[in-house]
C-alpha cells in the first residue's frame, strides 16, 4: 500500500496540463508524503511540449525500472508508432510490480504495449472510436471518467487526469489526504470513475440551479438518514423525472449513484479518522446495518471496512 517513487513518462508533444497535474498531486508539500517524483522520456534531453515550449528531461527509460507508480502522460504524437524500447520499458515496469496509469491519449501507449488487452479502458471521448479501431482487444468505455483494475488504470481526457491521480492517491493513502490535496488545488475531492466524462446539457435556469445546489448540500449534510429521490425532488420543487434529469446534467451521475458514492466517501473518512465501531459508521452514513455497509464497501474497495481501517493505520 502506497507509492514512494513516481515516474511520469512524457512523450513527444506532452501536454503541459498533464505535467501540471502530476506536480499538483504528487509534488512536494508538507500536507503529503515525501514522494520521489521524476519525469522521464525515451531519451534524456530537450522535449517539445504541446505549447511549443522545450522541457528539459534528465531521465531516460531506465527510470521506469524501479517505479512504484508509472504515469503515462498524453501527447500530440500518439498516432505515431511507439518505439519498441518504450513498450518494453512499460511492460517491464508493470511486470516488476508498478501500478501503470494513463489518461487521454496516453492510453494509446498502454494499449500498444498490450497492458490493456481484455480489459475495460477509457480515454478522451473524442478518441474512443479510434482507440477501439486500433486496438480491438481493448474494451473501450467512452462514457467512464476513469477505470481502475488495480495494477493498470486509465482515465478520460484532459482534466480527468486530475480525477485519476486523486483517485490513486485516495486509494493508497486514504480520503483524508486526497481531500486535503484536492482542497489545495481547489477541485472536487472525489468524482466517481463511473460518472459521465462531460455534461452535454447546461444547468437549468430560472433559479432551478440554485435550488439544486442547495439540495445537494442538504443531502451531503444528511447522509445519516434515508433520502428518497422523491424527497430530494420535492426539496428542489421539481417533479421526480425533471429532478433526475437536472441532477445528472449537473453532476454526471444519477441521484442514486451519487448518494452511494457520497455515503462510501464518508465511510472511508470515518474509518480513517475515528475509532467508531463499524455499526456506528454504518449508521452515520445511512445504512441500516453493518452488513449492508460491508457489502457496499467491499464491492468498492475490495476489502471489508474493518480490514480497510487496519491496513490504512498500518500504512500510516
Amino acid at each position: 500500500m502506497g507509492f514512494q517513487r513516481i515516474v511520469a513518462y512524457a512523450p513527444s508533444g506532452v501536454t503541459a496540463l498533464a505535467l501540471g497535474i502530476v506536480g499538483g498531486v504528487f509534488g512536494g508539500g508538507s500536507d503529503r508524503p515525501a514522494f520521489e517524483t521524476v519525469v522521464c522520456s525515451e531519451r534524456p534531453g530537450d522535449l517539445r511540449t504541446d505549447l511549443g515550449l522545450p522541457l528539459r528531461v534528465e531521465h531516460g527509460l531506465a527510470a521506469l525500472s524501479d517505479a512504484d507508480l508509472v504515469l503515462v502522460l498524453p501527447g500530440d504524437a500518439f498516432r505515431a508508432e511507439p518505439g519498441a524500447a518504450v513498450l518494453d520499458a512499460l511492460c517491464g515496469a508493470h511486470a516488476a510490480g508498478a501500478v501503470v496509469a494513463a489518461h487521454c491519449t496516453g492510453v494509446f501507449l498502454l494499449a500498444a504495449a498490450g497492458l490493456l488487452d481484455g480489459l475495460e479502458a477509457t480515454t478522451h471521448w473524442q478518441f474512443a472510436d479510434e482507440l477501439t479501431a486500433r486496438y480491438p482487444a481493448v474494451r473501450v468505455r467512452p462514457d467512464a471518467l476513469y477505470i481502475d483494475h488495480g495494477s493498470v488504470a486509465t482515465g478520460a481526457g484532459a482534466a480527468a487526469g486530475l480525477d485519476l491521480c486523486l483517485h490513486l492517491l485516495r486509494r493508497e493513502y486514504g480520503a483524508g489526504l486526497a481531500n486535503r490535496v484536492a482542497r489545495g488545488l481547489v477541485t472536487p475531492p472525489h468524482r466517481d470513475g463511473g460518472q459521465a466524462q462531460y455534461i452535454s446539457a447546461p444547468m437549468p435556469g430560472d433559479g432551478d440551479d440554485m435550488r439544486l445546489t442547495e439540495v445537494i448540500a442538504w443531502a451531503r449534510a444528511n447522509l445519516d438518514r434515508r433520502i428518497p429521490v422523491a424527497e430530494l425532488a420535492a426539496r428542489a420543487l421539481m417533479s421526480r423525472r425533471t429532478f433526475a434529469r437536472a441532477f445528472k446534467s449537473a453532476t454526471g451521475a444519477s441521484p442514486h449513484a451519487w448518494l452511494l458514492a457520497q455515503r462510501l466517501d464518508r465511510a472511508e473518512q470515518l474509518l480513517e479518522t475515528t475509532d467508531l465501531s463499524i455499526e456506528e459508521v454504518a449508521r452515520r452514513v445511512g445504512y441500516g446495518s453493518a452488513t449492508v455497509l460491508r457489502e457496499q464497501f467491499t464491492a468498492r474497495r475490495g476489502v471489508a471496512p474493518r480490514n480497510y481501517r487496519r491496513a490504512f493505520r498500518q500504512h500510516r
